[in-house]
């Protein structure tokens, strides 16, 4: 039996959750994000604000030189967490199957539904409908037979979009498909692509898997799978945290390494409460991140160690010394052991 996978994803859910609570936001160009004193980042916009090339992760200085009439709110997670909860909730009503994956997107599974015929496009259209109706959130959705198409799918005609991939596009879809959308694809990886000569899938489909995988490692067998429709994860209604981290922007940026380890135990600190808000659980590995005052970004990660003030110093003198620049943000962090014996552990929304 083909899979029938939907893919939900929230417009610009932060500004929309704002908007829908105070209209007269919606005509204007509208981000969440933290303050251009604050050295903050732009959580989300609006398609307003999207006109003028604002968008998410960017500095909220730069996005303010872009739209000086640009109204930024701080973030509140708790009427967001609310307004995911509602759309969870709605997302059950239709099947068990729902895997979380943030508090704006969900997988489901919707194969064994019975209702509306057993439709995927008409479940689609309901989730679309009662969302907007319960919550006043407008929800893309996809469809596919698979995780990463459904996905694909419900990013393809956003905003209020509805795409379905039924089996029998699949092949044709996926030819013509840009390699840059393939699941687990990012820039480095889309510019090496490119320079091989291969910008669609279909291009890809006439690469032997020995010379990707030579090329791309263990990666390349994902690359000759996706480009062939071939993803068989499940939707899983539990997820496993990889790793527990915790991070800081800086208001100035710290000019040396000296100044850097005035911050570790502040940060070790924080670290230490939020892994006992998840029970210790055992860790595989530590890691620290480092974004320096030019924005590039660096992490260094160890498989021994424990999680303390002195083996983050260590790993973060290393980390600095690959630019040995200014830094504006410091991040340290677990890596947890992924074994059957680990605890299991849910992503909170």
């Amino acid at each position: 039996m083909n899979r029938k996978i939907l893919h939900a994803d929230c417009d610009c859910f932060y500004a929309a959750v704002e908007m829908r609570d105070n209209p007269a936001l919606r005509e204007v160009p509208l981000a969440i994000g933290g303050s251009a004193e604050g050295r903050g980042v732009i959580s989300t916009c609006n398609y307003p604000a999207r006109a003028y090339g604002i968008h998410s992760a960017m500095p909220t200085a730069r996005a303010l030189r872009l739209c000086p009439h640009l109204t930024l709110l701080p973030g509140d997670f708790d009427r967001y967490r609310e307004a995911s909860r509602q759309l969870l909730e709605i997302f059950h009503e239709l099947t068990p199957l729902v895997e979380p994956l943030s508090l704006d997107e969900a997988f489901l599974d919707v194969t064994a539904v019975t209702r509306f015929s057993g439709s995927a496009t008409w479940m689609a259209r309901w989730l679309k409908e009662e969302s907007l109706k319960r919550v006043g959130i407008t929800v893309s959705v996809g469809a596919a037979p698979s995780k990463f198409l459904a996905k694909i799918a419900s990013d393809w005609e956003k905003p209020d979009g509805l795409t379905v991939i039924a089996p029998s596009q699949v092949d044709d879809f996926l030819r013509e498909l840009p390699v840059a959308k393939l699941h687990g694809v990012g820039p480095a990886t889309a510019k090496r692509l490119h320079s091989l000569e291969i910008a669609t899938c279909d291009d890809l489909r006439h690469i032997p898997l020995e010379r990707l995988l030579q090329e791309f490692g263990k990666f390349g067998r994902r690359l000759f799978e996706l480009a062939r429709g071939i993803d068989d994860r499940p939707v899983r209604v539990e997820r496993e945290r990889k790793s527990v981290s915790v991070e800081t922007t800086f208001a100035t940026d710290l000019p040396d390494m000296a100044h850097c380890h005035t911050q570790l135990s502040p940060l070790c600190e924080r670290l230490e409460a939020r892994l006992a808000r998840h029970g210790h659980p055992p860790i595989a590995g530590i890691f620290v991140k480092v974004r320096f005052d030019d924005f590039s970004l660096t992490t260094l990660d160890s498989r021994s160690g424990l999680p303390t003030p002195d083996t983050f110093a260590s790993l973060m003198q290393q980390a600095w010394a690959r630019r040995q620049r200014p830094v504006r943000l410091l991040g340290v962090g677990v890596r947890l052991a992924q074994d059957d014996a680990r605890r299991q552990l849910s992503l909170p929304l």
